[in-house]
């Protein structure tokens, strides 16, 4: 009972939260409000689950904002400025998202950069390139002529239930297998707790933690075709802003310490279901959305804070 302690604690809260926001105002289970929490869930998900991975290992991704508009700009260019095979276009957008999990690899284990200082790097200048190549402009996708069935497959449902809620519980159960079930997983954990001795055990702990960056960065770009056509526009100077944040504030309320070592698939997808019902909660109380980021900054900080007074209580 007590590996499942934390995770039954944010499902404990969840429902409360959930019972307490339906109290004030019903709408929040209507068909229309759900659909859209489940997506928003969907894509959130699938970005926070990417982060969990190289935070299991010690590690962080503060660039994960500014990627997802640099591939969301890449995606609108490529679809609607270029007339490029949709899946192409695609595989482009996937590809490049890897490419760039692995140049942060490098950047922190082959350079030694601190995985804060390589990917705060990673924000600005990726920013800066969605900047440069959309000409500062907003990028659309119209009505998705010659590739709708790209943006049906990425904004549509099934049976009642939004494809990027279905894609997040396929690629959580495909993260589940490997980080809790394989040899990978147990390295990953490993090397959170102790690179060192981990790296003494015969870990090869810079392909570990190279993979670990180069995975978070595919389940990014990912999600960054998601909200390209979520919104049907990308603007490269905001899209994408802060949402580092967010998948952080869901690692961390899902019980991933930020020191690395600890954390559950489970975990991560129930801090992401309840940082979208607190959403959910300030849009549907009429709560000014100026204090979203509050929320988001108060909610890591008392994961955080619970985390270290856990910590304290096991050593003492």
């Amino acid at each position: 009972m007590a590996k499942f302690g934390k995770e039954l604690g944010i499902f404990t809260l969840l429902v409360v939260l959930c019972i307490f926001v339906t109290s004030m105002n019903p709408l929040f289970l209507s068909a229309a409000n759900l659909q859209n929490t489940g997506r928003l869930i969907g894509m959130f998900g699938i970005l926070s689950l990417g982060l969990s991975v190289v935070i299991v290992t010690g590690g962080i991704d503060l660039s994960v904002g500014s990627l997802v508009a640099l591939l969301g700009t890449l995606l609108a260019i490529g679809l609607v400025d270029r007339r490029l095979p949709p899946v192409t276009v695609l595989a482009g957008v996937l590809l490049t998202g890897a490419l760039v999990g692995g140049w942060h690899a490098f950047l922190i284990t082959r350079c030694k950069l601190q995985p804060f200082i390589a990917t705060l790097c990673g924000l600005l200048i990726y920013r800066g390139i969605a900047r440069f190549i959309a000409g500062d402009e907003t990028k659309g996708f119209g009505n998705a002529e010659g590739f709708g069935w790209l943006k049906e497959l990425a904004t549509g449902s099934l049976l009642g239930v939004p494809n990027p809620f279905i894609l997040l519980i396929v690629l959580a159960a495909g993260l589940w297998v490997l980080l809790h079930r394989s040899v990978f997983g147990r390295y990953l954990y490993a090397i959170g707790r102790n690179e060192e001795a981990a790296r003494f055990s015969g870990v090869n702990t810079r392909v570990v933690e190279a993979t670990a960056y180069m995975l978070a960065a595919s389940f990014t770009a990912i999600a960054a075709v998601l909200f390209a056509f979520y919104t049907n526009s990308v603007s490269p100077s905001s899209h994408g802003n802060f949402y580092e944040l967010y998948g952080i504030a869901a690692a961390v309320l899902g019980g991933f310490s930020l020191r690395g070592g600890e954390g559950t698939v489970i975990g991560v997808l129930l801090g992401a279901v309840l940082l979208q019902v607190l959403q959910n909660l300030v849009n549907l109380l009429g709560i000014p959305s100026s204090l979203n980021f509050a929320v988001m900054g108060t909610v890591i900080l008392l994961g955080v804070l619970a985390d270290s007074l856990m910590r304290r209580r096991r050593t003492t």
